[in-house]
């Protein structure tokens, strides 16, 4: 018979969970959040060089989006690289 698992966590295991983690999730879910609630952009004023609001407001947050994902890439990218570094 074979023995049963070893139910002990490692201790030089990491956690999965990580405040550089949390902080990558967060900058992922702001964007989706500030376009999901709809009735805080949607009027037209203040206009900006003759837009209105409505249309200035969603294409600024494709800008704000793709710096915040570029964020959450870095921190989830560096996290990774301390722990191959950890590992070796």
């Amino acid at each position: 018979m074979s023995a049963p698992p070893e139910t002990s966590p490692t201790p030089n295991r990491t956690p999965v969970v990580t405040p550089s983690r949390v902080v990558a999730g967060v900058c992922l879910v702001i964007p989706l959040v500030a376009m999901l609630w709809v009735s805080s952009y949607s009027r037209l004023t203040p206009e900006f060089i003759g837009i209105p609001f409505f249309y200035w407001y969603q294409m600024a947050w494709v800008f704000i989006s793709a710096g915040l994902t570029t964020i959450a890439y870095l921190l989830v990218r560096r996290e990774e690289r301390a722990r191959k570094g950890a590992s070796s």
